[in-house]
């Protein structure tokens, strides 16, 4: 019985994870919350969620929301501009099977207008 390698049913989601404050969140003094812009594998959005906030949790953070982008092909087909750097990290949370933070927007006070 030879061992074919199934092609990946894996995709890369974007999503916006919204975290609230926690002791050893590692958010800076003064910081409320934080938006952090995540690119997770998974079959569907669904376990790149669940994959997503798990792993915040572990990383002890407070998820509070989730905001789904969709895939790459998505996003390009709502015109959405994704740089390379932005595709670069795509493919390493394919390439990995991971959930890479790509950015983090602190926020201070009540910044919720901007």
């Amino acid at each position: 019985m030879s061992k074919e390698k199934k092609p990946s049913r894996q995709q890369v989601y974007t999503l916006v994870v919204q975290i609230g404050r926690k002791t050893g969140d590692g958010l800076p003094e003064g910081a409320t919350s934080a938006a952090l812009m995540c690119f997770a594998s998974g079959v569907d959005e669904a376990e790149a969620v669940r994959e997503t906030v798990a792993l915040l949790k572990q990383a002890d953070t407070a998820p509070l929301d989730v905001t789904g982008y969709g895939t790459l092909a998505e996003r390009e087909a709502e015109g959405h501009e994704i740089s390379d750097d932005e595709r670069d990290l795509m493919q390493r949370a394919l390439d990995e099977n991971a959930v890479i933070v790509a950015q983090v927007t602190p926020f201070f006070g009540d910044e919720t207008e901007n």
